[in-house]
């Protein structure tokens, strides 16, 4: 026992330090930790998991490559024309937008261009900018469990294929994007009169007193309107559209996928003694692709989704290059491929880590958790957030714990319901959406507190992840 407590404390400790390092030292850190289970305590490692990292690889590529063909600010631009329109309303408006455009490319850092439009606009309104800045940083990451391209829902939806429980990503989003849409506009209510507004508010008046700070606050207009978006760069936005509609439509008609032949084992076969006197499992026999009557047979094998997804965002991607102008080297410029970069390698350290440590002391787990968890399904719903405050990534929550809850007996429909709470980040403020936010709003109503906890975005994001979570429970009971 005190074996595993100690591996537990490095775990722990690994996650600790790559959150305050941040970046890719998430990854790194994790590493190390891996590095201490196998060689000082001897764990068997884990697999990591290449097929999600592969997901992600593909999904940063064709979004990074959309950034580059400028496809990226024709939709900030569309973005930016609807809150400029109803300027009174920004506060709903604002995470509206950014919830919809995570949920298009799959990652909440397209945000960044965005928020300075944000805090503008509710400056020339009076508004208190860190009503629609706060709720508008957190909509954007909750979001993340709405994108069919999202690590994260891929990432359950193959997880949970290979425990039994079968659910496309259309049927994920079906739950998903409702309930966190309805999470996030009950937290955007809660915004709109939060705070007093800036003619009223003391500190903010005492601050304008200054010539210098007044030009800094009110001299300064962020906007792309003004920003000639030519015909390549509509058609960049055409081809990942489409990407995007073809994987949806593959996921609800499966049966249009292309089979191929491959060899697996024969149902309830046996071990076979071969003449050298050796026994081999059947399932090592179609691995060498070997058949042999009664053993081994060779069946046509649908090509599963996680390989369409890479090979129709991969493809969108070259298509951007060749016909839109996408300069590679911009895509790896930008901020949407770096922070993908840096979730990608957050996730291979992280998730395989946590595979390790966990599928050494499964048995221990189950007698810990097993009779709370059976009793409470809901309390997983904590695990999923107190672990997503640590990681700072939702697609590796998921990665590492899925697997976990599925061992301690927790119910598909369960886990889908409690989805939302694999965003807690929000939590401790340290994640660069919230942090970019906090210096983009110039009247600096958007801020962390003295205390750390008591800050912006506080609120609007527990009331985001607790609705968010209410209602997709609510609708999974009911349709799974």
């Amino acid at each position: 026992m005190l074996t595993t407590i100690i591996e537990l404390l490095v775990v722990l400790l690994a996650l600790y330090l790559g959150s305050r390092y941040g970046n890719l030292a998430l990854g790194a850190i994790a590493g190390f930790g891996l590095a201490i289970l196998v060689f000082d305590h001897g764990l068997k490692p884990g697999t990591p998991p290449t097929d999600i990292i592969y997901i992600i690889v593909a999904a940063v590529t064709c979004a990074g490559i959309l950034q580059a063909s400028g496809g990226m600010d024709w939709l900030i631009q569309i973005a930016e024309k609807i809150i400029r329109k109803h300027p009174q309303h920004i506060t709903f408006i604002a995470p509206l937008c950014t919830f919809f455009l995570t949920v298009l490319v799959g990652t909440g850092h397209v945000m960044y261009t965005l928020m300075p439009i944000v805090t503008d606009v509710a400056i020339d309104k009076g508004i208190r900018p860190e009503r629609p800045c706060a709720i508008a940083s957190v909509a954007s990451m909750i979001a993340i469990v709405c994108s069919p391209i999202s690590a994260a829902v891929v990432a359950f939806s193959a997880i949970s294929a290979l425990n039994g429980f079968h659910i496309s990503i259309p049927q994920i989003i079906a739950v998903t994007l409702p309930s966190c849409l309805i999470g996030v506009m009950v937290a955007a209510a809660w915004s709109y009169r939060r705070g007093l507004d800036l003619d009223k508010d003391p500190e903010f008046q005492e601050r304008i007193k200054d010539p210098e700070q007044r030009e800094y606050i009110y001299g300064t207009t962020s906007t792309i309107l003004d920003k000639k978006i030519d015909a390549k760069a509509k058609r960049a936005v055409y081809i990942f559209l489409a990407a995007l509609a073809i994987i949806i439509i593959c996921a609800f008609l499966q049966q249009i996928l292309p089979s191929y032949p491959t060899i697996q084992a024969v149902e309830g076969a046996k071990d076979v003694l071969l003449p050298t006197g050796k026994t081999v499992s059947p399932e090592s026999l179609a691995s060498a692709g070997i058949v042999m009557a009664g053993v081994t047979e060779k069946v046509p094998v649908t090509i599963k989704m996680y390989l369409v997804i890479q090979i129709v965002l991969i493809s969108a991607a070259a298509l951007m290059i060749i016909f839109c102008g996408a300069k590679p080297k911009n895509a790896v410029a930008g901020n949407v491929w770096q922070s993908g970069m840096v979730a990608v390698v957050a996730i291979y350290g992280i998730a395989w880590l946590a595979n390790t440590f966990f599928g050494a002391h499964m048995d221990t787990i189950k007698d810990m958790l097993g009779t709370m968890v059976a009793e409470h399904k809901w309390t997983i719903a904590l695990m999923f957030f107190i672990f997503s405050v640590l990681i700072n990534s939702q697609g590796a929550v998921i990665v590492s714990l899925l697997p976990v809850a599925y061992a301690l007996g927790i119910p598909g429909w369960v886990l889908l319901g409690v989805l939302p709470c694999v965003y807690g980040y929000f939590f401790i403020p340290n994640y660069p959406t919230d942090i970019a936010t906090v210096n983009i709003d110039r009247t600096g109503t958007t801020k962390i507190g003295k205390f750390v906890f008591n800050h912006s975005f506080m609120i609007p994001g527990l009331i985001s992840v607790a609705v968010s979570t209410i209602i997709c429970y609510a609708l999974s009971s009911i349709f799974f």
